[in-house]
């Protein structure tokens, strides 16, 4: 996962979409289909290698979770790329499984790294609380909730979870990794079709972050939680079993943000650095 390419090769970034249901979330894993598994085998077999291309992503998303903004990048011998460079899209495009498509490819500048160049990830949850239900032409991707919402009581909880904190009261935790990040956006919108989106941006996200943050501010929206409650569960650390964990079909990887060029190689230094939050200033003694 280095940022710097082999003497020989050369960095293809990959911009791609997919639908979710099918897959048992991005990473290769044995004896299930993934979106990993399917775009390197794709990648063989346009190339002609006898062995998958290793791909590194942007984000890890997981079983049933879609993306229209998706990132990728791979590193193939450049006398693969100088055949191929011209007809390799199309012959992608005629290779992958219709729920996956690759919308650009392109030789990746300088220190580029899909996961660690990233500066921020955009997704979108949808949820439907029509009475009738889900439109049956979009029922993979919005998710019914049998209750009336309040926007502006969600958007209210939203606020104060907003900015740098420890969110291991949202995330399953993995070993060895920080639950730190930093969310610069969540809010909420009843658009016209009546479909709520919630849109949720942060430098980065750990496992179950945004379904679980979902799965709160639901509580609030239909009444059965104050506002602050989502905040408190926060400040508390610790997994509440009050907070579900929403289903997959609803959440789509929208876009993921890069800086300029010239700034990649600062940005991949720092998202390699394991974060803490700053010490709570002493609290004075009281007389």
């Amino acid at each position: 996962m280095s940022d710097e390419v082999e003497p020989g090769f050369v960095r293809v970034r990959l911009d791609l979409a997919y639908d979710g249901a099918g897959f048992s979330g991005w990473a290769r894993q044995n004896g299930r289909r993934t979106v990993q598994q399917e775009v390197e085998d794709a990648l063989r077999v346009v190339t002609r290698a006898e062995r998958p291309w290793e791909l590194t992503v942007a984000g890890r998303t997981d079983a049933g979770v879609h993306a229209r903004g998706q990132v990728a990048h791979v590193d193939l011998p450049a006398g693969v790329w100088e055949k191929a460079e011209d007809r390799l899209h199309r012959r992608l495009t005629g290779r992958l499984p219709q729920d996956i498509r690759v919308w650009r490819v392109g030789r990746a500048p300088e220190h580029f790294n899909a996961r660690f160049s990233a500066v921020w990830r955009r997704y979108v949850y949808r949820v439907s609380d029509h009475p009738g239900g889900v439109d049956p032409l979009r029922r993979g991707h919005v998710l019914w909730h049998n209750w009336p919402l309040d926007v502006d009581a969600m958007n209210l909880a939203a606020e104060r979870l907003l900015g740098e904190h420890d969110f291991a009261a949202y995330c399953k935790k993995r070993e060895g990794a920080t639950t730190i990040r930093t969310l610069r956006a969540l809010h909420w919108e009843r658009r016209p079709d009546g479909i709520l989106a919630a849109t949720v941006q942060a430098d980065a996200f750990c496992h179950n972050m945004v379904r679980s943050l979902v799965g709160a501010m639901l509580f609030v929206g239909d009444g059965h939680r104050p506002p602050a409650w989502p905040g408190e569960v926060l400040a508390a650390g610790v997994r509440d079993s009050a907070v579900h964990v929403v289903r997959p079909h609803g959440l789509t990887l929208e876009e993921v943000g890069y800086p300029a060029d010239s700034l990649l190689a600062a940005r991949n230094q720092q998202s390699r650095t394991r974060r803490t939050l700053p010490a709570a200033p002493d609290t004075p003694g009281c007389c």
